[in-house]
C-alpha cells in the first residue's frame, strides 16, 4: 500500500534517521540543561573556556569534528577503548556513533536556547523559593523549569533539525 510513496529501503533509512536524531536529542537533553544552567547562573574560573568548548562544534568544520570524535571515541581512542573494554560499547561505524556525532553537533544550539531562557528567568523568584525553604532542585523544578519549558522545547526542535541535517561529522565518524 505504501509502495507508491516510499520503498521498503527508504522506510528503513527514514526510521534509522529518526532513531539517530531522537537518541541524540534524548542523550544531550540533561547534560545540555545542566551546562546551560551552569553557564547562565554561575560564574567560575573557566566559564569562558566552557562556553567556548560548548560552541566549538559550530565553529569547527564538521569533518574536523567527526575526525576528533573518531580519534577520541574510535576503538583505539581513549574513551572508545575504555567503553569497548569495560562495557562492550562500540560507537564508531555504528548507528550509535551517528547518534553521538549528531548529539555533539546539535549540542551548542540546545545549550544556547536553554541558556538564554534560563537567563531570562527572574532570579528573584528563585531566591524567594529558597527563602520559603525550597532546596536548589525543588526550586529548579518548580520555578525555573516551568518558565523555560517552551523555550527548551524550541531548543530541542532546533537541535533536532540540525541533527537530521548533519552529514559531515557523521560520515567521518560513522
Amino acid at each position: 500500500m505504501t509502495e507508491w510513496w516510499l520503498r521498503p529501503e527508504e522506510w528503513t533509512a527514514l526510521r534509522l534517521s529518526l532513531l539517530v536524531a531522537s537518541t541524540a536529542t534524548a542523550a544531550s537533553l540533561l547534560p545540555g540543561l545542566a551546562v546551560a544552567w551552569l553557564l547562565a547562573r554561575k560564574r567560575f574560573p573557566g566559564h569562558a573556556a566552557l562556553d567556548t568548548l560548548v560552541h566549538l562544534p559550530l565553529i569547527l568544520p564538521p569533518v574536523v569534528t567527526g575526525y576528533l570524535l573518531l580519534v577520541w571515541f574510535g576503538r583505539r581512542g581513549p574513551v572508545g577503548a575504555f567503553l569497548a573494554e569495560h562495557f562492550g560499547v562500540v560507537l564508531s561505524f555504528r548507528w550509535t556513533g551517528a547518534a553521538l556525532a549528531c548529539a555533539v553537533m546539535g549540542f551548542p544550539l540546545l545549550v544556547r536556547a536553554m541558556r538564554l531562557s534560563i537567563e531570562a528567568v527572574d532570579y528573584r523568584l528563585e531566591d524567594a523559593a529558597g527563602t520559603l525553604g525550597a532546596g536548589p532542585f525543588l526550586t529548579f523544578g518548580t520555578v525555573t523549569l516551568p518558565q523555560i519549558l517552551t523555550v527548551k522545547i524550541a531548543g530541542d526542535d532546533l537541535s533536532l533539525k540540525k541533527k537530521k541535517g548533519e552529514f559531515g561529522a557523521t560520515i567521518t565518524f560513522v
